[in-house]
């Protein structure tokens, strides 16, 4: 059994997801090797750990729709000459494709069980967190927006939500800088400019701000050089400044 295998058959098995075939042949490993055995019960602690300890999250429509349209977009195994035309009497589902299918009905489950956020869950399908951020922000109740023209060009607009305390930026037509530069975000609170990200000009991706927003900050972008902002402090003048009151 290879190792790859093996990870499988102890994932599915510490959430209770193995078919009857699969878990099988596990227990014929696990009898044979105390260290796996030791191995497979940590690994279920862990999972009723995990399971236990973080609050049950209900996830959005959206995620399971878009699980579901993966799983239903994930190609078959190519089959091989000898499981092609299997004789009608000897014919059985492929270990291949039933593992498939119950590691990934595992990984649901353990996603689900302990509660991971909608942005680590939105990162597993692909989607930037900005975005998510982005979308969990319009859809509070208290969501605002506000937008400032950059000098230099183009507009910055300001997302954000005081029940989240997160503030998402797109920059829309805000030019590309010189090598060695980036852009960088503050918030500034009252007399107080905290660093709050960097992004790079010439798209209108979205871009999470670092840290929390708090209530009357106002979102500052300066040119600095690659990273931000070596003593932690605006070494320019703002280029645009968005109030969120």
């Amino acid at each position: 059994m290879s190792e790859k295998d093996l990870d499988e058959l102890l994932a599915g098995h510490a959430l209770h997801a193995l078919s009857p075939d699969d878990q099988t042949r596990l227990d014929e490993a696990l009898a044979g090797d105390p260290a796996l055995a030791d191995r497979a019960r940590r690994d279920e602690e862990t999972a009723v750990f995990l399971a236990d300890a973080v609050p049950e999250v209900a996830p959005p429509a959206r995620i399971r729709d878009e699980l579901l349209a993966r799983i239903a977009a994930e190609p078959a195994p190519a089959l091989s000459d000898e499981d092609a035309a299997p004789e009608p009497e000897a014919a059985a589902p492929a270990r291949p494709m039933r593992r498939v299918w119950f590691t990934l009905a595992a990984s649901i489950a353990l996603v689900l069980a302990v509660g991971i956020g909608v942005a680590s869950i939105a990162q597993m399908l692909d989607r930037p967190e900005a975005v998510v951020a982005l979308e969990r922000i319009e859809s509070a109740d208290d969501a605002q927006s506000a937008s400032a023209e950059v000098a230099g060009g183009g507009t910055l607009e300001l997302h954000w939500s005081p029940s989240t305390g997160e503030a998402v930026v797109v920059a829309d037509g805000v030019p590309v800088l010189d090598e060695g530069s980036q852009y960088e975000l503050w918030y500034v609170r009252g007399e107080t400019p905290i660093p709050a990200g960097v992004f790079d000009g010439g798209s209108d991706a979205p871009t999470l701000l670092e840290g929390e927003m708090a209530p009357g900050d106002v979102v500052a972008v300066t040119v600095e050089q690659e990273g931000g902002s070596p003593t932690g402090t605006p070494t320019t003048t703002p280029i645009v400044a968005v109030p969120s009151d």
